[in-house]
This record gives structure tokens, C-alpha cells and sequence, in this order.
């Protein structure tokens, strides 16, 4: 019988030892390009994918252990990966022999993740296991260790040891969950990437109250409150409580990078609750930053709303100004009010690095948009009064105004010589 051909990664030799520089652009690159080419292998050949998912998890630390990770770039990167990756290997028909090898071996890649890029690996390792006997090995195996990392006679010195979440993790996985939280009993500190475990085990052992109060009382200025409001509402949610969850916990646990993404994801979570009622409840809980909210307004179409906003607090002139262009011709009104705004807040030195053009774009939308509206000689005479009202010392906006109304006036003027 001949020997089957062993398969040829293309990722592997990209990813040697030291293989990348300190600069992170192309080894993000390479690590993305692994990922997909493992993808592709798994889509054919479940096994083959997950022997690629080890051998590039084994390969990443002594690679990237160069490049600069002070951006955070890097390990963004190797993260989606792991998240890519796990799965891959998790749901690969493996036996157990197989798969205890591959453990072995992610194993000892953690042990030697000196940057840490992997550490994450270690959340995972229950999934990873697969089955409830290969998981409780493993639990037995790390247990020991991290009761003597949190011990009493240890609490003074280092209490760190990497296989604590592994351990967690595998914990939950083999269904030991009281033996979870004796363990966390031990822990000289309350951190929730090691107390979530708590309050899985709790919620799988039907103690949701309880896994509520595990959870609040996990929070301390080291624990992210995003996190434990996400856990608190994702258990609620499974109990069919979405008013209570929403009223605790709904607008911190969906805190996204955009006022806009933040609504947008309550909006798609409670879909009972109307927009109106949400925004009301997500501007309130921003007190000062009601003109962030504008965009969120201007999507969910409450067009009235978004102008009450854009004028109680500073909003940014080009997100204004972008309204003022969209709209100028489907709802005409709103685009005056938005345009207003942004020469408002121009005028009074708001926005990131302004320049001429921006003036003129404001202007310009919100003329078109008056036009539009039949309201021009209302909205020319408001721009008039605003134009009047800038003291800054350098009148940068208001003088580009001028400009833009003397032009405005003559053009009237050329109109009304050739209509008479």
C-alpha cells in the first residue's frame, strides 16, 4: 500500500520562525491568507482543515514574535483567527486519539506563547476537547496546578498560572460545574475572564437568580461592565424576559464603536420596543452628547426628533452636512434643518479639520434643499442672522458665508433684470 502523500500548506512556509519584521501590515496579510486557505481545506476535507488549524496555531508565536504589537493590529488579527480556527478543529471527526494528539500539541504551543498571542486558545479549550471524558481529563490535569497558583500560602507572591482558563473551560465542558465554583472559591482575586465560568455553570445548573448576582458581583475597576452586562442580558434573553433585560442591562451591553452601530443593535434585539422609545432611552443615558445621537434618529426616520438633537448638544458639521445632500430633494424640510445646523456648529468652531470646501458644501445643500422646500428667502435671512452673530476672532466660517451670500445676491439680482 502506498504511503499517503502528506499535504503541502502553502501558510507553512510563510510562517518560520521570525519570519516577519517589526512592522505588522504584511504579517496581518499572511495570517488572513492562512486562514482562508485552511477554510478551504476544511470545506473538502474536515481532518486535513484541522490538522492546518494546529499546525498555524503551533506556528504563529515564533513568527509574529518580532512584529510590533503595540497597536493592538496584530493581535486583533491572530484573535479572529483563533476564533476562525477553533471551530474547524472542534467539529473535525476526530478520534480521540487524534485529537488528544492535536491537544498535546496546542498544548505545549501555549506554554511557549512567551508575547502571548494565543492566550486566548485557553477560553476555548473545553470546545476544543469535544467530548465530556477527554474534557474532564484535562480539568484533572490543570486542576492541580491552579489550586496551588490560589493558594493561601501563594496569594502573596504570583497567582498567575496559564492554564486557568483551559481548566475552567474544561470544567464546564465535562459538566462539573460545582467543582467551577469551589475553585473560584480559591481565586485571591475577582476577575471576569475566570468568574464568567461561574456564571455559566450557575446559569447551566438552572440558578439564573443566582448567576445574575454571581455576575454584578464580579464587577471592579479591572472587569469590563460591557462584558457582565452581556452575560447578565444574554441570560435573561434565554428566559424569555427581554422587557427586564432591556430596562438592566440593554443599553450598556450593546455598546458599540458608533452612536448609530449602539441603536442600531438594540433596535435589532428588542424588535417589541419602538425606535422612538429607544432613542429616548439612549439619549437620556448620554446626558451632554445629545447631538451624537442624530444619525441614529435620521436612520430610524424620525426626522423631527434628529433636529431637536443636532441643535441641543454639538454635532458633527460634515455628518449634518451629508444629511443636508441626501435629503435635499425627498424630504427637503429636514435637509434645511440639518443644513442649518451644520453652518450653526461651523460657525461656532465645531468640527475636525474644516476647511473652505466644507463651509461651501454646507451652504450650498442647504440652499438646494430650500429651493426644494420653497423656503429660500426664510432660510437665506437665518443664515444672515448667524453670519452676524460670529465674533470669533478669525471669522474663518463666517466671512466664506459672506462670500457665498454676496454671490447668492447677485445671481437674484441677474434673475430678476432678465425676468423684467
Amino acid at each position: 500500500m502506498k504511503k499517503q502523500r502528506k499535504h503541502k500548506w502553502v501558510f507553512s512556509a510563510r510562517f518560520r520562525r521570525q519570519a516577519f519584521g517589526w512592522r505588522s501590515k504584511n504579517a496581518i496579510v499572511r495570517v488572513k491568507e492562512a486562514v482562508k486557505e485552511i477554510k478551504a481545506a476544511a470545506r473538502k476535507d474536515p481532518l486535513l482543515g484541522a490538522e492546518g488549524a494546529v499546525l498555524l496555531l503551533e506556528k504563529f508565536s515564533p513568527a509574529l514574535e518580532q512584529v510590533d504589537s503595540s497597536s493592538g493590529a496584530i493581535g486583533t488579527a491572530v484573535n479572529n483567527a483563533i476564533e476562525a480556527l477553533v471551530p474547524i478543529i472542534t467539529d473535525a471527526p476526530a478520534d480521540g486519539q487524534r485529537r488528544g494528539k492535536w491537544l498535546e500539541r496546542l498544548w505545549k504551543a501555549i506554554e511557549e506563547d512567551d508575547i502571548p498571542y494565543i492566550e486566548r486558545l485557553s477560553d476555548y479549550w473545553g470546545s476544543l476537547c469535544h467530548t465530556v471524558e477527554l474534557a474532564s481529563h484535562w480539568a484533572d490535569e490543570l486542576m492541580t496546578p491552579v489550586r496551588i497558583t490560589w493558594s493561601k500560602e501563594r496569594s502573596a507572591g504570583s497567582s498567575y498560572y496559564m492554564g486557568t482558563s483551559a481548566c475552567l473551560s474544561a470544567l464546564f465542558k465535562a459538566e462539573r460545574y460545582k467543582e467551577i465554583l469551589e475553585l473560584l472559591a480559591l481565586a485571591p482575586y475577582s476577575f471576569w475572564s475566570y468568574r464568567q465560568w461561574g456564571v455559566k455553570a450557575l446559569t447551566a445548573m438552572g440558578k439564573q437568580t443566582e448567576a445574575l448576582q454571581y455576575a454584578e458581583d464580579s464587577l471592579d475597576k479591572y472587569s469590563s461592565p460591557v462584558a457582565i452586562a452581556e452575560a447578565c442580558e444574554e441570560i435573561l434573553l434565554a428566559c424569555s424576559k427581554a422587557e427586564e433585560a432591556y430596562s438592566r442591562y440593554g443599553i450598556e451591553a450593546n455598546q458599540k464603536t458608533t452612536y448609530l452601530a449602539t441603536f442600531r443593535a438594540i433596535a435589532k434585539k428588542y424588535p417589541h420596543k419602538t425606535a422612538k422609545e429607544i432613542l429616548s432611552d439612549l439619549v437620556a443615558s448620554s446626558p451632554g452628547n445629545e447631538g451624537k445621537w442624530f444619525a441614529a434618529a435620521k436612520s430610524a426616520k424620525l426626522y423631527q426628533e434628529a433636529i431637536e438633537l443636532a441643535h441641543s448638544s454639538p454635532c458633527d458639521p460634515k455628518t449634518l452636512t451629508r444629511a443636508a445632500k441626501d435629503f435635499k430633494m425627498k424630504e427637503p424640510l429636514f435637509a434645511v434643518e440639518a443644513g442649518i445646523a451644520a453652518l450653526r456648529w461651523l460657525v461656532a468652531g465645531y468640527g475636525y479639520e474644516i476647511t473652505g470646501l466644507d463651509v461651501h458644501d454646507a451652504y450650498s445643500f442647504t440652499m438646494e434643499a430650500a429651493e426644494n422646500g420653497d423656503c429660500r428667502g426664510q432660510v437665506l435671512k437665518r443664515i444672515q442672522s448667524m453670519v452676524a452673530s460670529d465674533t470669533s476672532g478669525d471669522r474663518f466660517v463666517g466671512s466664506i458665508l459672506e462670500r457665498e451670500l454676496e454671490i447668492s445676491g447677485r445671481k437674484e439680482k441677474t434673475v430678476e433684470r432678465n425676468n423684467s
